[in-house]
């Protein structure tokens, strides 16, 4: 892919500790929906009826954003928000850096960054995940946007994308259209979660709670237990201090903390007694490094 000209037009953002691929390639939800080139350490992805274009640029201790779109300041507020660029890396970093594998996964993947993403948006991706595997979450996404999503043109009027399905769009749906996607048993959980998010809940009057009432909140809607809910406190609120615990990161911790089998409650209080306001920046963390060592 040959980079857009445009790009070279564009005001510079400047971020410090940040590894796009890394972000990217880790189950986070642009992973399930967006584009990544590695060759020009570019980001695509629909938002909110636009094409944006993210190249980071320089290294990863002290580098820039360039971000293009319809509309540059729009697209450079995006920029900020979804990558979280006011968190203060080094200083989380020296609140979760506890023990020898934080500091092995932190050292592996410097400049990974939690992200924050529409509440909707995040609901649909994790309730995707369960049970599920990333190239197959990111197939069925992609159908769903196909299917259901507005399509978003180009100056000259040609389709480039899709957006996001909207809540009204699925709950509206048959259950035959959205299985026609390939979600499997998740398709009726995602048809059920908009139509509470349509009639019962607004997921969006959550933004501004604290983390306890905004998971008690998600975890109302038929198919979301306790890890979505906090992937989506996590990635859809910014919720920081929620762990989300599948069979995957409890085997992790498993290993590398607790020597044996433990209850998943008993794993949460030592996340929270151990990492606090960021266990949720450590649960990446741990989650990506088992995965990579075989732990997972």
């Amino acid at each position: 892919m040959a980079i857009n000209s445009r790009l070279l037009e564009t005001n510079l953002i400047p971020i410090k500790i940040f590894n796009m691929q890394h972000t990217f390639e880790s189950a986070q939800p642009l992973t399930f929906y967006a584009d990544y080139y590695i060759r020009e350490n570019m980001i695509k992805y629909p938002s909110n009826g636009r094409i944006l274009e993210l190249k980071h640029s320089g290294s990863i201790n002290d580098g820039s954003i360039s971000a293009i779109g319809s509309n540059t300041i729009y697209a450079l507020q995006e920029v900020k928000k979804r990558f979280r660029l006011q968190d203060r890396m080094n200083y989380i970093y020296s609140k979760i850096d506890t023990d020898t594998f934080m500091s092995e996964s932190i050292k592996k993947y410097f400049g990974m960054r939690v992200t924050m993403n529409d509440p909707w948006e995040t609901t649909v991706v994790f309730i995707i995940s369960q049970f599920n595997n990333v190239k197959r979450i990111r197939l069925i996404t992609k159908k769903l946007m196909e299917h259901f999503g507005t399509p978003i043109y180009d100056e000259h009027n040609m389709i480039i994308g899709h957006n996001f399905p909207t809540i009204e769009s699925i709950a509206k749906a048959s259950e035959t259209d959205i299985m026609s996607c390939g979600p499997g048993f998740r398709g009726k959980y995602l048809k059920s979660a908009a139509q509470t998010c349509m009639e019962n809940l607004d997921l969006y009057s959550l933004n501004g709670k604290n983390y306890y009432k905004i998971k008690d909140a998600l975890m109302s809607v038929h198919g979301i237990g306790e890890k979505v809910a906090d992937c989506i406190a996590l990635m859809g609120y910014g919720k920081t201090e929620a762990f989300p615990i599948d069979r995957w990161v409890k085997r992790v911790m498993e290993r590398i903390y607790f020597k044996k089998e433990q209850k998943i409650d008993k794993i949460a209080d030592f996340a929270n007694s151990r990492w606090g306001k960021y266990a949720g920046y450590a649960q990446q963390y741990i989650f990506w490094n088992g995965r990579s060592i075989g732990v997972i």
